[in-house]
């Protein structure tokens, strides 16, 4: 299947600046002429973000949710009406294979990923079928739109729904397609999926009624300040979920539940979970401003010359300046000097998380011991 994706007719807006043709962000606006107006708007005011390269897949029949529940890691199988998840598709050694956001809604669950990856997840979930009801096919005649900001309160009329849903629920939208609340990049984001053909009058209907264009800049740069990692970006062919954080049921904003049936890499993760720790941890890299360039995703992270990790998304963000996701071995101190590319990186504190919680494997082998 292809995974080439056509440009999106908003870059034909005056201002719009495409994202690098090498980027996975080409098919849409970067930015509009002003990137950290755009992001102090999606933090503080409302943006809409042209989001419509990421891949959408739909799966229909009575059984799709068990049949999903079986073959994934999130526990999916009692999502009701209007409800969302974030889920894995893991290999048989559990390192991640896709990420992606799915809605069930009106008798089909709604998948989007992505781009690149997408066409791959399609043929997967096609080959997994076997005998279950569940049929997946191609979504791509819809497309995604995020909207940031508190201010969305301030667009229920414009967007035809009574209330905002609450985080990881759905509601219809006129004219068919939904409206989803996610619980990152902010605190107030949402996506409308609605069909492709509405994109632009969508667009316009909200930058009408206020919103500001912002580019995936903003949207990028947000994401990143909330350690919020991208597949392909931030993670590579070695990721498991604990070592990005995307351990937890829906009610945790997480992607892998620990307490759900078998699937494919469960095996992995119930043992990094229960007696090991990871290898790797996901940490915010603050950049040195003053270098002459910037790092570019892949680069290595030293320490004393040692290669320590390795960068993820590189961006500018409008308080934080130059930022960094990194994959770094997880035994490094927080305050050890680092070099990322051409610059000196220092790791954010609060990016770290503790691994000395008790591990029940852990707890049950020290008495089996007497200890």
């Amino acid at each position: 299947m292809s995974s080439s994706v056509a440009p999106s007719p908003i870059l034909q807006v005056p201002g719009a600046v495409a994202g690098l043709p090498e980027s996975p962000d080409a098919a849409v606006a970067w930015h509009y002429g002003d990137p950290f107006g755009e992001q102090r708007a999606a933090a503080e005011r409302v943006a809409v973000v042209d989001r419509s390269h990421r891949f959408v897949l739909a799966i229909t029949g009575k059984e799709r949710l068990t049949w999903l529940h079986t073959i994934s890691s999130q526990a999916v199988a009692d999502l009701r009406d209007g409800e969302s998840a974030e889920n894995l598709d893991l290999d048989v050694n559990g390192r991640v294979l896709n990420h992606f956001v799915l809605t069930d809604i009106d008798a089909t669950v709604w998948i989007d990923t992505e781009a690149q990856r997408g066409p791959d997840l399609l043929g997967f979930l096609q080959k997994m079928v076997f005998w279950a009801d569940a049929k997946p096919v191609d979504g791509n005649d819809h497309a995604v739109l995020s909207l940031l900001g508190p201010a969305v309160t301030e667009l229920t009329e414009t967007l035809g729904v009574a209330t905002l849903p609450d985080t990881y629920r759905a509601v219809p939208l006129p004219g068919g397609g939904f409206l989803r609340r996610m619980p990152w990049p902010t605190a107030d984001s949402f996506d409308l999926i609605v069909p492709r053909d509405q994109l632009v009058t969508w667009w316009t209907k909200l930058r009408d009624a206020g919103a500001a264009a912002a580019g995936l800049w903003a949207f990028e740069a947000l994401r990143v300040a909330a350690l919020r990692p991208r597949l392909g970006l931030d993670t590579d062919d070695r990721t498991i979920p604990h070592e990005v954080n995307w351990i937890g049921a829906p009610a945790d904003h997480g992607a892998v539940h620990l307490n759900k049936g078998c699937y494919r890499g469960q095996e992995t993760v119930a043992r990094v979970h229960n007696l090991g720790k990871p290898p790797r941890q996901l940490v915010l890299l603050h950049l040195d401003g003053a270098a002459d360039s910037r790092p570019a995703p892949g680069d290595p992270v030293t320490a004393g010359g040692r290669a320590v990790g390795v960068l993820g998304t590189v961006i500018d963000h409008y308080e934080l300046g130059p930022i960094a996701l990194a994959l770094i071995k997880r035994t490094i101190p927080v305050d050890t000097e680092l070099v990322a590319g051409p610059c000196a990186a220092a790791i954010d504190p609060d990016s770290v998380r503790s691994h000395d919680e008790p591990q029940a494997g852990r707890l049950a082998v020290e008495k089996l011991r007497g200890r």
